[in-house]
């Protein structure tokens, strides 16, 4: 029997984050100070030979890995730093310091967007930076700082990326709420042209990279972070399958914003004209943490408030549900396994960084990696012919 459109199940689960650590005094560690607590699984991707990856961001002290692959272990999945542990040091500017967003592309080279920042002090100088990483390999291609004047070292929180090997761009968001999740915000998008290997900013501090006013949300029912509403600029972001659309969205808003990306690729676009361009696609009806495009033109966003993932289709100008379940609190990202299924999980960011604790530990289902079927011929925008 086929597989239906929209069966989902899950790929792995945890009550919490562990590690297949090197060594007994890094795991004793771990457990005495509990920073298990605040190690979240972030972004989730397969490369071409079947690797599940996970980022866990340094938003608290104590996390051993920023950058994972899953391992498994007696039975039970464990993150191993990846591409090694030296790889993985908190404190030097030359490592991965702390990765939210990542792209592994249609040639298997793994993107890695670092922040720079741990537990939200400002990025060290050479901190933020994108590392570009071969998985056939397994050796480094390439690490470009990310300056200040790019993005500032206090206010910056580099978030997501898009990979655009047909014409040599990469496309990054800066939500801008490095001081924090209650803050002000400095959004704005990052282009990197590959050739030049220059930066630009656009988009900075305009409406549609900013968080929306005054906008609170719930999720279940609950409201989050209801005292001091959060503030999340610019965060999901998707490129068409052509490359000629950029989309992203803020966390704190339900719209989409699409703009043309000839615009971007050109670093003499007057930054007005930039400003100008931006089309409002709509209300999403949730807010959404992370987005991907498929080979097909359609745009998938994780419905932070419809708990679940949904689908914008450009060709008929409308958003649907996909799949929807109690169980996905906080659905963080989504990409694709080119194997017909996309994969997402859910973390519940909202709990686990909320003013108490908010979480059962003992519920095996806090955090989890799922896949859903999209059908046999679909893939990601990057294997778009």
């Amino acid at each position: 029997m086929p597989t239906q459109i929209g069966r989902y199940q899950m790929v792995y689960h945890w009550n919490r984050l562990d590690w297949n650590f090197p060594d007994a005094k890094m795991k004793q560690q771990f457990e005495a100070n509990q920073y298990w607590k605040k190690a979240m699984p972030a972004g989730v991707k397969v490369d071409q030979q079947g690797n599940y990856y996970v980022s866990v961001p340094r938003w608290a002290q104590g996390i051993p890995a920023t950058m994972n692959r899953i391992v498994i272990r007696n039975g039970k999945p464990l993150l191993e730093a990846f591409p090694s542990w030296e790889w993985n040091q908190a404190g030097n500017p030359k490592f991965l310091q702390s990765v939210l967003g990542y792209e592994i592309d249609e040639r298997n080279r793994m993107w890695l967007l670092d922040q720079g920042k741990i537990a939200y002090s400002p990025s060290p100088e050479g901190s933020q930076k994108l590392v570009i990483w071969d998985l056939n390999t397994n050796k480094l291609i390439d690490s470009i700082p990310i300056p200040n004047e790019i993005a500032s070292y206090r206010t910056s929180f580099l978030n997501d990326l898009v990979v655009d090997n047909k014409h040599g761009f990469v496309y990054i968001t800066d939500s801008g709420n490095g001081e924090g999740w209650t803050g002000r915000v400095v959004g704005g998008i990052i282009v990197y042209n590959m050739k030049t290997k220059t930066f630009r900013r656009v988009l900075d501090r305009h409406d549609s990279t900013q968080d929306f006013p005054g906008f609170v949300f719930s999720i279940m029912g609950k409201p989050v972070f209801k005292d001091r509403p959060l503030k999340i600029g610019a965060d999901g972001i998707a490129l068409s399958a052509d490359r000629s659309t950029l989309y992203y969205c803020p966390v704190t808003g339900r719209n989409l914003y699409a703009i043309d990306t000839a615009l971007l690729r050109n670093f003499n676009t007057p930054l007005e004209k930039i400003n100008g361009a931006v089309q409002a696609i709509g209300s999403k009806g949730t807010n959404t943490d992370g987005m991907h495009a498929d080979n097909k033109g359609n745009v998938f966003y994780t419905m932070l408030e419809g708990q679940g993932v949904g689908i914008y289709s450009p060709v008929s100008n409308q958003f649907r549900r996909f799949v929807a379940d109690d169980r996905m609190l906080w659905v963080d990202g989504v990409a694709f396994d080119q194997k017909g299924y996309i994969i997402f999980n859910n973390n519940r960011l909202h709990e686990m960084f909320a003013p108490e604790d908010e979480i059962n530990w003992d519920y095996p289902y806090n955090m989890v990696i799922w896949k859903a079927f999209v059908g046999k011929d679909v893939k990601s925008y990057l294997y778009a012919n």
